[in-house]
């Protein structure tokens, strides 16, 4: 695995540069903004995973992640934050980050959310030879490919998924009407397990919730006090 930290505090740099030679991953360091973005425009498909530091000298972290989508929509990112607000995870989420760490972080639980992006990214860049032919789920309204890694909603395409969206949505839409829990979804989609708040299924639900509304009515619905499910049984013929 190739990967690039853009990380100014050099302690938690040289920490990570340890645990990343254990796993014999190839591992190339930036300490501001301007030099991640550079060292990653300069071969953009050569990174397997990002992880980038918000709190960045001379480019703020949230300006470099835009800059990165700009160019790459599927390059799995891990965004690092002494911030831990929701409105800060949101938000870099909302640029499409596909997972959040609060520091002080441990490094085994950061390579455990290396390791479960990467085995869930998927990136296929294989040519669209043959359209929908095959759906892993299909409803009298909805319909889901993991082969081609689109989802419809009455003959419409929910745009702009990221990857981790897509997951979220196959594991709820396999599963119709079946009540999942925040830690069973974080369990499901992120496969590992999460000790900090529950707060990521709640920013990524937002997301995917956004984008279903695009094309037409909710089908992921809320059940209070226990979590998420799939239900487009109430949907108009």
């Amino acid at each position: 695995m190739k990967i690039l930290m853009i990380e100014d505090n050099e302690s938690v740099a040289q920490m990570m540069d340890m645990f990343f030679q254990k796993e014999k991953w190839d591992y190339k360091n930036a300490y501001d903004g301007e030099e991640g973005l550079q060292l990653f425009e300069d071969a953009p498909d050569d990174w397997d995973i990002i992880t980038l530091d918000l709190n960045l000298p001379k480019m703020d972290g949230m300006e470099v992640a835009k800059h990165i989508r700009e160019t790459s929509q599927t390059v799995p990112l891990i965004m690092l934050t002494a911030r831990d607000t929701e409105s800060d995870q949101v938000l870099g989420l909302d640029i499409g980050a596909d997972d959040y760490v609060t520091k002080p972080f441990s490094p085994m639980t950061l390579i455990a959310r290396i390791k479960a992006l990467h085995r869930r990214a998927d990136i296929q860049q294989e040519p669209q030879t043959q359209v929908n032919e095959d759906f892993d789920v299909q409803t009298a309204h909805f319909s889901l490919s993991t082969k081609t890694r689109e989802a419809f909603l009455d003959g419409k395409e929910i745009p702009g998924l990221t990857p981790k969206e897509f997951d979220l949505l196959r594991t709820l839409a396999h599963n119709p009407k079946q009540v999942f829990s925040r830690e069973q979804l974080l369990q499901l989609v992120w496969e590992y397990e999460y000790y900090g708040d529950e707060r990521t299924v709640d920013a990524h639900i937002k997301k995917l919730r956004q984008k279903i509304e695009k094309v037409g009515p909710q089908v992921i619905q809320t059940v209070w006090g226990v979590g998420y499910k799939f239900d487009d049984s109430g949907l108009d013929s």
